[in-house]
């Protein structure tokens, strides 16, 4: 497959929980459009975002409870006033957190649903744009909206734990719990509508004003999701529903001790005789959904290193192996004219053979600053060392420190040659530093994490992998980035041609 043409540019990487709203958590309403306002203000092509779809325990946009579903959160409630479906005076009797900096999920989960409970009541389920929505969809949202109401009825409880039947899916206790069910089948049903028509106005906003919206397709699936419920016989589960092994990662500069993610790995050899349809239909509702497609994780599809269920220990792995070309192989088949970036920044964790396979997907390799500086002229991370301008540079990533956090206690030997390379003498500069050195770069696209344009600390670190409890809270302020700072930003653009 021959490499997409990218328009060279710059952007930024926001999640849209991260947006500010009176409502404890970003969503799809007006603050959304006024950050594509300034994204044109900034002279910005790109807003990259996390996954969407609906979180559950640890809150993660990784660990979904689908990989086709809009998470309900994220649906605009000022928007539903405007369409007649609530009244303000019924959203502000509900607490939904102290704090406008940080996301409380749990205040979430208590309010959110009781209150877009209340709009569907005043939905019409006749109206026609619904019904086509849901024929449509039809072919992940009827899984998706009845695990959703069984789950419910048995108190938020994961699917390993329903009753036998229901959790082996037999047609006699699931046509049940369609008849029982009913009305909060269609309230699921309700919710995914209201975030698709959302998004997809945000989106034609966006594009209309000359942004792209690069979105995030996670590698993995939930454990506890409609994904391994309704499809167990793709993911290596054993009789019970539980893995024997889920997904993490060894131990490395970043992370001394590794990371446990959690997630059930797939079986991949059930996955190939079915011609990898359930990714083939992930892959189109990404294209749907964005201009620009980034998938995860690019290493797993060569191979995955796993920990024993429940364990704590992450040397106490083994390596599955991926399913290589024929995946990214079907996968192309599958898109039609869209951009695919690769997260394949493992540095030298990745093979010869994943560069190998890299290459010839087509897929937009990536590189990240923050690894840059070792002390190797030789680390491919340093812009002199790209080889080719079809390439994504970030200055760090939602998964590391904050440029200004991970730089703060390093010592002047550790600095040295960042310092010489950067033309810079104190830690000060280094967040504007870098973000010059990703904008200067041969690399098409350079995308510079929100937190990271405002040089705050870790105190605004979105997540710890591996962790579960602080993580994908950071929220912006409204009027966090000064004029000063927009200058400089829209001189950076137009002086290296993004």
């Amino acid at each position: 497959m021959e490499t997409n043409e990218l328009t060279r540019g710059a952007g930024i990487l926001l999640a849209i929980s991260s947006l500010p709203s009176p409502y404890g958590i970003g969503t799809l309403g007006d603050a959304a459009y006024r950050f594509v306002d300034l994204l044109v203000d900034l002279k910005q092509r790109y807003w990259q975002v996390l996954p969407l779809g609906p979180t559950s325990f640890g809150d993660s946009p990784y660990q979904s409870l689908s990989a086709f579903a809009g998470n309900p959160y994220l649906i605009d409630l000022d928007f539903l006033v405007r369409d007649g479906l609530l009244k303000q005076e019924e959203i502000r009797c509900y607490n939904w957190g102290v704090d406008d900096g940080a996301v409380d999920y749990a205040t979430l989960f208590e309010n959110r649903m009781a209150i877009l409970q209340k709009a569907f009541e005043r939905f019409d389920v006749l109206d026609a744009g619904y019904e086509q929505f849901c024929e449509a969809n039809r072919d992940w949202l009827d899984g998706y909206t009845l695990y959703m109401a069984i789950k419910n009825a048995n108190e938020n409880r994961p699917w390993q734990e329903w009753n036998e039947e229901i959790k082996k899916k037999q047609p006699v206790a699931l046509a049940k719990c369609r008849k029982e069910l009913y009305n909060n089948i269609r309230f699921w049903g309700f919710c995914q509508y209201e975030f698709f028509k959302q998004w997809d106005g945000l989106r034609e906003y966006a594009n209309s004003k000359g942004v792209k919206i690069i979105g995030d397709v996670a590698f993995f699936a939930g454990l506890d999701s409609a994904d391994t419920w309704m499809n167990p016989e793709l993911f290596l589960l054993k009789d019970n529903g539980l893995p024997e092994y889920v997904a993490a990662a060894i131990p490395d500069k970043f992370s001394e001790t590794g990371q446990i993610w959690g997630n059930p790995l797939y079986n991949w050899k059930n996955m190939e005789a079915d011609g990898f349809s359930w990714w083939k239909k992930r892959i189109r509702m990404a294209e749907r959904m964005f201009d620009i497609i980034r998938i995860d994780h690019f290493l797993g599809i060569i191979k995955n290193y796993s920990v024993p269920y429940l364990t704590d220990d992450t040397t106490t792995g083994k390596w599955f192996k991926g399913p290589g070309r024929k995946f990214t192989d079907c996968l192309n088949d599958e898109l039609s004219n869209t951009v695919v970036i690769a997260d394949d920044y493992g540095g030298k964790v990745l093979t010869p053979g994943a560069k190998k396979l890299l290459k010839k997907s087509g897929w937009l390799g990536t590189k990240v600053l923050m690894f840059a500086f070792d002390g190797d002229p030789f680390n491919e991370h340093l812009p002199h060392n790209y080889t080719e301008h079809q390439t994504v540079v970030y200055a760090g990533t939602h998964d590391n420190e904050t440029i200004a956090g991970y730089f703060r206690n390093k010592n002047e030997y550790e600095l040295a040659y960042l310092y010489e390379y950067l033309n810079i003498h104190t830690v000060a500069d280094i967040p504007d530093a870098l973000i010059r050195a990703a904008y200067q770069s041969t690399a098409d696209l350079a995308i510079i994490q929100m937190q990271d344009v405002l040089k705050l600390g870790n105190e605004a670190r979105m997540n710890e992998p591996g962790t579960v409890g602080s993580n994908w809270r950071w929220r912006l302020h409204e009027e966090q980035l000064d004029e000063a700072r927009r200058t400089w930003l829209r001189n950076l653009a137009a002086v290296y041609r993004r």
